[in-house]
């Protein structure tokens, strides 16, 4: 979905830009053949302000903010060699943390109820009817929950052996697909940077090709290489946002779940002595 979002959203930005151009062709075309080849220049002159201005408004009033359109102008002109591999780490990154923060907002649950809900049922019903309010609640607490419980049998130690291994396992499962993030992050700005060097070495070999130093020479290469550091640095500072978001939840929940793992423990213990 955000995959087919964003190329619908830079398809526009180039259709209007090209909407753009031509319509600035087609009416040069139309000034010179009315007015002659003799005022052709001075035509022209006068009406580039005001073809620009058409130019920038038709990129910047489709749907959207002018920044937005804006971004996605500069984005064509950077390349797709070079863009299109920035933005698929982007769309990546973004997909996996997207699936991360959905998992880890539907694993919490009102920690004190469950808490309290389970020494209620493990006071009244015993040890199997709190292991089934486990098994059909949702997240890692309850997990880590059930888990102990099916070794109370065992003794305590073995309870606590479970609740600690099988945290471990819940964290680990919590956890899962940050490793992909962070290459997408690493990736991005190298892939900029690589860009960068790419249109360096351009405009030199311009310059070489046309043995002289006219701006306008090397202003392609050295675009390319902004445009290209530029949008590789968007794209990290977005997925590292969202990276330590999903950080923050998990160790919120990994204090939850020690918490909690420690609340079942004292729970066992005084109902092993009743």
């Amino acid at each position: 979905m955000v995959l087919a979002v964003a190329a619908l959203s830079f398809g526009t930005a180039y259709a209007a830009d090209n909407d753009a151009q031509a319509n600035d062709t087609k009416a040069q075309t139309e000034q010179v053949d009315d007015e002659g080849a003799a005022q052709a220049g001075e035509t022209e002159k006068k009406a580039e302000p005001a073809k620009e201005a058409d130019a920038e408004k038709k990129i910047t009033t489709p749907e959207g903010s002018p920044l937005h359109f804006g971004l996605m102008k500069k984005f064509l002109e950077g390349g797709w060699e070079w863009m299109l591999p920035v933005l698929v780490c982007l769309i990546l990154g973004l997909a996996i943390a997207i699936e991360r923060i959905l998992y880890l907002t539907f694993a919490q649950i009102n920690t004190k109820n469950f808490v309290a809900n389970v020494e209620r049922i493990l006071n009244e019903e015993g040890v199997e009817a709190a292991k089934e309010y486990c098994r059909n609640t949702r997240g890692p607490i309850a997990s880590i929950y059930y888990q102990g419980l099916m070794r109370y049998d065992q003794g305590l130690e073995a309870v606590e052996k479970a609740v600690v291994s099988y945290g471990s396992v819940q964290q680990g499962h919590m956890e899962s697909g940050l490793s992909w993030i962070s290459l997408f992050i690493a990736l991005s700005p190298s892939l900029g940077f690589m860009g960068t060097v790419v249109g360096m070495i351009q405009a030199f070999d311009d310059i070489e090709s046309s043995a002289t130093m006219s701006p306008t020479v090397v202003a392609g290469g050295i675009k390319v290489a902004l445009l290209t550091t530029l949008f590789g640095l968007i794209s990290a500072v977005i997925l590292q946002i969202f990276f330590n978001y999903i950080l923050s939840k998990i160790e919120s929940q990994v204090v939850k779940m020690e918490d909690t793992s420690i609340t079942l423990v004292d729970m066992l213990t005084a109902y092993s002595k009743r």
